[in-house]
């Protein structure tokens, strides 16, 4: 943030702050720094550090911490966003942060500037009022959740542990409800597994079948036994897992050509009942079943998403009950959607998911109401009241 220009007051302020810092994965366009200004600003400690790895790009994070005793909450989000598609399709420039119709318009508004900016201005309110907290309010804040998550919240968290920090409990941001601000807590999520079947035959002429071995009908014999029974029918706090087709491609753009090889590759998003190495061996004795005559390979790529569940306890109850009083919705406590950093953090401490109405989240002319990241931030700063009560 630039020292000519006035720091946010309220915490739509700073989500509009925000959305003007194009921070497209694996750019941060400034974010982080104006998010630290605003941290240092209420009194808390705050260091930027970036990650590397071959191969891929740097990535700025942000870790910042007020208090030294435990109970240690924590709150973790990211400050890149997706892609804006096609800039035509915007009613207003994707980067303006336009105020208008009631709601904060632009790329990240909630997905998830609207909930970092929610919880950075309830934490300096409530410093404000109580002055350091009895325990530690803290931030991990990655610039590269929507990219391949190598050099975010993983390293994050290793640096901070190796320097002595401890988490008590940690809520992530992420835009949980599906209609209405107070609709869902995120408890936990499924796991992710992506594969590649990739069946063998040989090449020929269409007019010589006999001296060919179409792949073809074999992968679709293939995918109807993936696809022809289901993998369990859920748990008590999962969906049934689910295995969807997301492409097949034999690479032949001839008519009278039959193929050598024909490839599907699938996601399964799958619950606590499965790792994916007991996913990988299903799969392969279902594909081993069909007993078919050409040779197949089923191919996993490697997998860092698996389904965790927190179980709840007092401190869901807190927080649950924080975003009745302001909503007057009793949230569920849901495992649906994809996967989130929360898959990391839940091997340092328990984590809950509550952030804003994702409606618009990923697509043209993401938005959210302004009264709702005023709402999000009251709802926050009762978490802390009632955390450090």
């Amino acid at each position: 943030m630039s020292p000519d220009m006035p720091s946010p007051a309220t915490s739509p302020d700073l989500c509009q702050a925000l959305i003007r810092c194009p921070s497209v994965t694996p750019q941060d366009g400034g974010s982080l720094a104006l998010l630290e200004s605003v941290l240092k600003g209420a009194g808390f400690t705050a260091e930027r550090i970036t990650f590397s790895e071959p191969g891929q790009p740097d990535i700025e994070n942000l870790y910042a911490r007020i208090g030294t005793a435990a109970p240690y909450l924590i709150f973790a989000g990211h400050t890149d966003v997706v892609p804006i598609g096609d800039r035509t399709q915007w009613r207003f420039d994707p980067f303006s942060g336009e105020i208008t119709e009631g709601a904060i318009w632009g790329r990240g508004a909630s997905d998830m500037k609207g909930a970092v900016a929610a919880f950075a201005m309830a934490a300096s309110a409530y410093v404000a009022k109580h002055g350091v907290p009895k325990g530690s309010i803290g931030f991990l804040i990655t610039g590269d959740e929507e990219g391949p998550a190598i050099n975010g919240t993983v390293k994050l968290l290793d640096w901070a542990t190796s320097k002595g920090e401890h988490f008590d409990h940690c809520i992530v941001g992420e835009p949980t409800n599906p209609d209405a601000l107070g609709d869902m807590i995120k408890i936990g999520r499924r796991g992710s597994l992506n594969g590649t079947l990739s069946v063998y035959g040989k090449q020929g002429h269409v007019a010589y079948p006999h001296r060919a071995e179409n792949p073809i009908p074999w992968l679709a014999r293939f995918i109807e036994v993936l696809n022809g029974m289901p993998l369990d029918d859920g748990t008590p706090h999962f969906d049934a897992s689910n295995l969807e087709i997301v492409n097949v491609d034999v690479g032949n753009p001839a008519w009278n050509v039959i193929p050598a090889e024909a490839k599907a590759r699938f996601n399964i998003r799958f619950n606590d009942l499965w790792t994916p190495e007991t996913l990988a061996e299903e799969l392969q004795r279902r594909c081993g079943l069909l007993q078919a005559p050409l040779r197949f390979d089923l191919h996993f790529e490697p997998c860092n998403a698996l389904a965790f569940v927190t179980m709840p306890d007092r401190f869901t109850e807190l927080v649950a009950q924080a975003i009745e009083t302001h909503t007057g919705r009793k949230p569920a406590l849901s495992t649906t959607g994809g996967t989130s950093d929360a898959r990391f953090i839940r091997a340092f401490c328990p984590v809950l998911e509550f952030g804003l109405v994702g409606a618009t989240m990923h697509a043209v002319n993401e938005h959210v109401a302004v009264a709702d990241v005023e709402m999000l931030t009251k709802i926050y700063e009762s978490i802390l009241e009632a955390y450090f009560g």
